[in-house]
Formats: C-alpha cells, sequence, structure tokens
C-alpha cells in the first residue's frame, strides 16, 4: 500500500514489463482469457472461470477491485490464496520489484507490484489457464504484459474520464489494446461508437472476433427463483434449460459472453457459415452429447458450472426480513441496469437505499437512475479515503430527491440500521427491502458489517 494509490495510474507498462522480465515472464507459462470493459468485467471474468473449471482446468483468476479482502483478487481453483500464500508471494516478487525501482523510472506501482504477484502464483501453481480482468483501461494496464489468446471487452460506457477520455470513442480505444494479433476477441453488445474503434482494432491486428447479437447471444429468458432461466446461443452451438443464480438481463447477457469467451478458448472463432446456422442445428436441451469437436461445450457441463457461479455484490441478498441486496453499481449505465433488474426481479413495495460513493465518480447520474425505485434513501460515507462526505452528498442528493427524502448518517453501520428501520416503518415486512450501493467499497464494507459467509 505503501507504493501509491490504485486509481492514479501512470500510463507505461515500463516498470511492469521489466518486473515481469526479470521473474521470468510467468505470465507466458499459460494461456490467459482477457477481460476489459466499463461494466461486467467481474461478473463475466468469474462465469468464465466457473466454466474452464468446471471442464476440469486448474485455474487462476485475478479480479479488481476486492469485495471484501486484498486476498480476493488472485484466485486459484475458485479460491482465493490463503494468507499465507498471499504473503509468500509477495515476498517472493518484492526484491525483483525493488530490483525495477532501483533503474530510476520510478517505484513500482501498487497494482503492478499485484498483477506481478498474480502471474508469479498463477505460475508457482502452475494452472492450466488464467482469467485475467484488467484494473483500469486496456492498452495501458499493468495486466497488458500478457498477451490473451481470447480477448472478451464488455459493454462501455463513460467511467474513468479523467484517465482514459472522456468520449466513448477514446474510452474504447483504451479498452481496446487487449485485442492481440492470433487472438479471438469476443465482444459483447456495445454502443455503435465504440464498436466501431474495436472492429477497427480487430481488422489492425488480424484477430478473429466473435460479437453478441451476432455469432452469439441470449436466445431466452425467464426470471426465476433466486435467479433466471436462460437459453444461450454459443459460437458451436446452443445450451438450453441453463439455470444462471444472477439477476437480470445483463446479467443473462455476461452469461452469453462468458460461454463464448470458453468456446473460443476450447476452439476458436466459428467460420462464417458456422455463425449463420439456423436454429434447426441447436444442441437440444436434453441432447446427449459427447465433448470434444469444433469447440462445443458439453451442455451438460455448462449448466453445471453457471449453477455453481456467483458475482459477490452484484445484486447480492445477503438477509432476509427485510431484504438487503448489495449491488456494486458505480456509474449510470451500471446503476440502469441494476434498476432495471430490480423492477424485473424483485417484489418491492418498499425500498430504502443507503449509498456511499466515491468523491470523483458521477454520483448524479447514479443518483438520476435509482431515484424512482427509492421510496428514500440514507447517505453515508465508506471506508475509502475517496468517499464523498456524507454532508456533501446529502446536499447532492437533496436536489434529485428532494430533502425530505434524505437522511444523513456519518457512519455506514448506522446508515445500514437507519435504513431498516425506515423500510420497516409502514410494518408491511413482506415487500420491504434495502438497497446498499455505490462502489465496491461500500458493498465490502457491507458485507463486512452484516457477516456475510460464503464466496468472495
Amino acid at each position: 500500500m505503501s507504493r501509491g494509490v490504485e486509481w492514479e495510474i501512470d500510463p507505461t507498462l515500463d516498470r511492469i514489463r521489466d518486473l515481469v522480465d526479470v521473474l521470468g515472464e510467468p505470465q507466458r507459462a499459460y494461456p490467459v482469457v482477457h477481460v476489459s470493459g466499463t461494466n461486467g468485467k467481474s461478473s463475466t471474468a468469474r462465469l468464465i472461470e466457473a466454466l474452464l473449471r468446471e471442464r476440469g482446468l486448474r485455474t487462476g483468476l485475478f479480479t479488481s477491485p476486492e469485495v471484501t479482502t486484498l486476498r480476493d483478487r488472485i484466485a486459484i481453483d475458485g479460491e482465493p490464496l490463503s494468507e499465507e500464500r498471499f504473503v509468500e508471494a509477495y515476498q517472493d516478487v518484492l526484491p525483483y520489484a525493488e530490483l525495477v525501482d532501483a533503474k530510476g523510472a520510478g517505484r513500482v506501482s501498487f497494482f503492478e507490484l499485484l498483477t506481478a504477484m498474480a502471474f508469479a502464483a498463477f505460475a508457482d501453481a502452475p494452472v492450466d489457464v488464467a482469467v485475467v480482468e484488467v484494473g483500469m483501461g486496456g492498452t495501458w494496464d499493468a495486466t497488458n504484459v500478457a498477451d490473451g489468446v481470447v480477448a472478451v471487452v464488455t459493454p462501455i460506457g463513460l467511467d474513468h474520464t479523467a484517465y482514459l477520455g472522456d468520449t466513448i470513442e477514446e474510452i474504447a480505444g483504451e479498452k481496446a489494446g487487449i485485442i492481440k494479433p492470433g487472438a479471438v476477441a469476443v465482444l459483447s453488445q456495445q454502443p455503435v461508437a465504440a464498436a466501431e474503434v474495436l472492429l477497427r482494432r480487430v481488422a489492425e491486428t488480424g484477430a478473429a472476433v466473435a460479437r453478441e447479437g451476432i455469432e452469439y447471444g441470449v436466445l431466452s429468458r425467464e426470471v426465476a427463483f433466486g435467479g433466471q432461466q436462460i437459453e444461450l446461443r454459443g459460437l458451436h452451438g446452443a445450451y438450453g434449460e441453463i439455470f444462471l443464480p444472477l439477476f437480470g438481463e445483463h446479467q443473462a447477457s455476461n452469461a452469453a459472453t462468458a460461454l463464448a469467451a470458453v468456446e473460443a478458448f476450447a476452439g476458436g472463432a466459428p467460420t462464417q457459415g458456422e455463425a449463420n446456422l439456423e436454429a434447426a442445428t441447436r444442441i437440444a436441451p436434453g441432447e446427449e452429447y459427447h465433448e470434444g469437436g469444433e469447440g462445443q461445450l458439453d451442455p451438460a457441463l455448462v449448466r453445471s458450472g453457471f449453477a455453481k457461479s456467483a458475482s459477490p455484490g452484484r445484486l447480492e441478498v445477503v438477509r432476509t426480513g427485510p431484504t438487503v441486496v448489495l449491488d456494486a453499481a458505480h456509474n449510470p449505465a451500471g446503476m440502469a441496469a441494476t434498476v432495471a433488474t430490480i423492477t424485473e426481479s424483485f417484489n418491492f413495495t418498499r425500498l430504502v437505499g443507503v449509498f456511499a460513493a466515491a468523491a470523483d465518480k458521477d454520483i448524479a447520474g447514479v443518483l438520476d437512475q435509482l431515484e424512482p425505485v427509492l421510496a428514500e434513501l440514507v447517505v453515508t460515507r465508506n471506508s475509502s479515503p475517496r468517499s464523498m462526505p456524507a454532508e456533501e452528498l446529502a446536499e447532492l442528493a437533496g436536489g434529485i430527491f428532494g430533502p425530505e427524502r434524505v437522511h444523513t448518517e456519518y457512519r455506514l453501520d448506522d446508515a445500514i440500521d437507519r435504513a431498516i428501520g425506515l423500510a420497516e416503518e409502514t410494518g408491511e415486512f413482506q415487500g420491504a427491502g434495502v438497497l446498499i450501493a455505490g462502489s465496491t467499497v461500500t458493498v465490502g464494507d457491507a458485507r463486512t458489517l452484516l457477516r456475510v459467509e460464503g464466496r468472495r
């Protein structure tokens, strides 16, 4: 942590390249599925890893930021590194980082060191494949010293504009940097401006491409208890009767992208003829199938892998009576997806929000999305030094919700208690709910306060 804050980046790969070079380039010891985008990166990365692990592969998973503990970011076979192994990884890499420090080009940063630790830990395991989520952007992200055999780009929107640019085109240009020659680019549904930039990068690198809505996508979805029932068209077939224990149209889309990425990893992108196959060639639900040809996956493994998947802090229900839901959406596009999912999947008659967010985010844009679904809002701050002070947040929220609907608490635990009390005021516990949102840090703090157990 003494190596600087993660959100202040120096756009260069020189230090991380030097570091992985003296480490023996551990990122080349296994194939990499590289994941970038604005919204849905972590969920998609986790879904990809779940499918790969279900196929019997030993997996590494690098995501950011953490939900509860820093160790959440580096997982092997679906489990975060133990405290002992995390310290060992740090101690193994630190002397090499100090060698790079001594070169005089600046100290290895916090995120660069953590990235090198992940690459080294995966090589030591060793893993069969690593799923690596970028920290920010793509081109200059420390993870981009790896060359992904599959490069996934989830939906792009406006976020981190101080570092990535303030237009969709500029941000897409940064994200497109993970697409390398010889890779398969798997592209989620994108704004037209972003799609044009991404496809230009595909053409420049000669990468193969799979596009949501063209080569793959969601065929159908229905709300189900605890998630949704979906049917997906992959690159090499269709897969039905899938239960996904995640809520919302955006998570169904993330699952389709994850499926396409794993198919691409298994057998490459489809030919043009395969991409245009009609429904008659789909794998029927329950049809007997033997994996091994043309990148198709065993439908039973797909169903099993997705059924075991999780994405902590993404519309995660952590208690009932009243229902308390955690969500890490922190930009307007992400919150719009959250609000749509709450409306579709939860029968709240009274929903109260708890909100804390980083001061450099588009907080007004996020609150605009939230306002229609919340009866009242409790504003507070989280444990991050970037968190907007509660009184400033209250003033901003009051202009959107009206001052009478906004309450201020200076501690998150008090804010949660206040929101639960407000949700229960009518005495109709059946439809009462609390949504805790605003940032990953807010969600992580709430998970700790509420003593949420299980996967991180």
